[in-house]
């Protein structure tokens, strides 16, 4: 079996770059596996990899769905997992590149996240409970269907909330019921490169800054301009929930700024600490992280 190469880790690590340069090297594709680059539209706020940066190379699970649309693990994963197995029927190295680690360990892992579909008319009778009566009521009501996921789910983390209750209204089964056991069905090379926190924090403070100045606030506009509701799924992802929210309460666009680099740090923090578990994985310092040094890695 070829190997896969997973190229993960914190955001502003440089993930997109050494995934372009690996797949050069490889003679391969990349496959996305981030959860708000699948959004149509979401350009700046994302850091979505543009032509030039992409240098020829065919980037996957990019612009799939329009930014209206809800999209689960389960609906990546049934896209994605064809075109994987697509591009090691072609005897060549996958490259996957993000930092939504569920994304991930959906391609690498025999997981079913419930084997169930996103389901809009359910999604949106959460999200008008939500807006009714609040996230404690909807984490109550968790709580008497699926006390075991309830007890791993902070109140506050709504999204995997309404998506447990989802499972549990489409498929009648508790999502707790489910194992979800790491199971690799690949062989994998996992990397993720390593920065010190305060060297990765001024890189996530300068990206948010290229952000803004590149027009970030005039993108918030244009989506809504274009009749995407603020509530929806992709309207909810870092920089894009502070900008909506401070055009609507008249925040001065350094609060905004600031809003977005400490939630861009703390979700830096959680992914570093998710892709630790990872199995196998092999942290690079931002000087070894060369396409040169990955392939010794998979060859070794």
């Amino acid at each position: 079996m070829n190997k896969i190469l997973v190229i993960c880790g914190a955001t502003a690590t440089g993930k997109s770059r050494l995934a372009v340069e690996c797949a050069l090297k490889l003679n391969s594709e990349v496959i996305s596996a981030d959860s708000q680059l699948v959004y149509k539209g979401l350009n700046i706020g994302t850091a979505k990899p543009t032509i030039t940066e992409m240098r020829g190379i065919k980037h996957h699970m990019i612009d799939v769905v329009e930014p209206y649309a809800n999209y689960s693990v389960s609906d990546y994963a049934q896209v994605a997992t064809p075109v994987l197995d697509g591009l090691l029927y072609q005897n060549k190295t996958p490259v996957i590149c993000g930092g939504t680690g569920f994304y991930i360990n959906s391609l690498l892992f025999d997981l079913s996240y419930g084997n169930t579909a996103a389901n809009l008319e359910v999604r949106q009778k959460y999200d008008g409970l939500l807006k009714t009566h609040g996230k404690e009521y909807l984490y109550e009501l968790l709580k008497r269907t699926d006390i075991k996921t309830a007890q791993k789910l902070h109140c506050n983390d709504v999204k995997r909330v309404i998506r447990a209750l989802e499972i549990y209204e489409i498929s009648g089964r508790m999502k707790s019921e489910i194992s979800d056991t790491l199971k690799p069905k690949y062989r994998y090379t996992a990397v993720a490169i390593n920065y010190p926190r305060e060297e990765l924090y001024e890189r996530i403070n300068l990206r948010v800054d290229e952000m803004f100045d590149s027009g970030l606030i005039e993108e918030v506009k244009g989506l809504i301009n274009s009749g995407i509701d603020e509530n929806c799924q992709s309207m909810q992802a870092i920089g894009y929930k502070e900008v909506l929210f401070g055009l609507k309460n008249g925040d001065m666009e350094s609060t905004m700024r600031d809003k977005i680099k400490q939630n861009t740090r703390h979700y830096a923090k959680r992914q570093i600490t998710f892709f630790k578990k990872l199995q196998g994985i092999v942290w690079l310092n931002s000087d070894e992280a060369t396409a040169e040094k990955v392939l010794e890695i998979i060859n070794g």
